[in-house]
């Protein structure tokens, strides 16, 4: 069990962020779990599947000897995001920037853990870790090339719907703390993390203490984080946990196509498909992407169908959300039942 303990100071400064270097490291996880990572991202497995040809094999094994299927991960690879919104961009060049030193560290404890299932291009991997051990200076470059081009592959396509997961998590949270303050906001995080007494426990394979010691602490939502939870406790910067996010088993659910459909006719094919889109919170920004549409055109979509009373909307920090009310969801449930004689 780890226990992160808290001063009054970390109380205060208690923050949440999304990261997208998370994700894209969590994700490496995720595909070496095997039939454990099927079984909620299977979807988006398959699809990286068929994306895989455009990365070089050898970027793959370099990330594979970092990012095993379980236990650690580098805490260079989980560098704790800014602000509460990030860009990929940001993060790879925080983690350009990373001390050698503290890296060659990093990896010679990584080296220093067993391997459980060793598999195919095990001894080659080892070797990649090792040569990285002894020039983490020369290594950096090719680690970081390595990790941009396979979230370039594997998750910016999904990013908008990955972040929009988060954000919604976020909210929650947000909500949370304002009606019955930390205790509440930290009472579901995670079945294996509790807070009590100052101290926020996270049940894990080994046992370790931290003091935030004036740090605070920050949330960070992680889609291929489950089942486990990342916690990340280096000095200088905040700890950080990482935890899944709620709804997460909706993240790959496929939706209702509405073309020719009953309900295309009435709202028209955009409003009935952004309508079907909108099974999770998104802003204007993330439902263009989604929808392939500019972000003034889908504006106008967007007000149409809240001023139907079939979308509401709420600030989160700088962003506007948008998702469907019951009425939305009762309209599309029905538009996809076959009627009667």
């Amino acid at each position: 069990m780890i226990q992160l303990h808290f001063t009054a100071a970390d109380l205060t400064r208690v923050r949440f962020a999304a990261s997208p270097l998370t994700e894209t490291v969590a994700s490496l996880r995720a595909l070496a779990a095997g039939s454990r990572g099927r079984h909620l991202h299977g979807p988006w497995i398959d699809r990286f599947a068929d994306r895989a040809g455009r990365l070089r094999e050898r970027d793959l094994d370099l990330l594979r000897a970092l990012v095993r299927p379980q236990g650690y991960i580098p805490d260079f690879l989980l560098l704790p995001p800014g602000r509460r919104s990030s860009t990929f961009a940001d993060a790879l060049a925080q983690l350009a920037d990373a001390d050698p030193t503290v890296v060659a560290q990093e990896l010679t404890h990584l080296a220093t853990h067993r391997v459980a299932q060793q598999g195919a291009g095990h001894e080659a991997r080892q070797a990649l870790l090792q040569a990285l051990v002894r020039r983490p200076d020369a290594g950096l470059g090719p680690v970081t090339e390595a990790i941009e081009a396979y979230h370039r592959v594997a998750i910016a396509p999904d990013w908008p719907r990955i972040d929009a997961l988060l954000n919604d998590d976020i909210a929650y949270r947000l909500d949370a703390l304002a009606d019955g303050g930390v205790d509440r906001m930290m009472s579901n995080l995670h079945p294996s993390v509790t807070f009590a007494d100052q101290t926020l426990r996270i049940t894990k394979y080994y046992d370790g203490h931290a003091d935030c010691d004036g740090r605070g602490l920050i949330l960070v939502p992680c889609a291929f984080a489950w089942p486990d939870v990342l916690v990340r406790t280096a000095q200088p910067e905040s700890p950080s946990v990482s935890y899944s996010p709620r709804g997460l088993g909706r993240l790959w659910e496929k939706r209702a196509e509405q073309a020719g459909s009953a309900l295309a006719g009435v709202l028209g094919q955009t409003r009935a498909a952004l309508l079907a889109q909108l099974d999770l919170p998104m802003s204007t920004s993330q439902a263009a992407t989604q929808m392939a549409l500019s972000a003034p055109t889908l504006s106008v979509h967007l007000q149409a169908l809240r001023d139907a009373g079939l979308l509401t909307s709420r600030r989160t920090g700088r962003q506007v959300l948008y998702s469907r009310t019951d009425l939305g969801d009762r309209l599309l449930s029905g538009a996809g039942r076959p009627t009667g004689p």
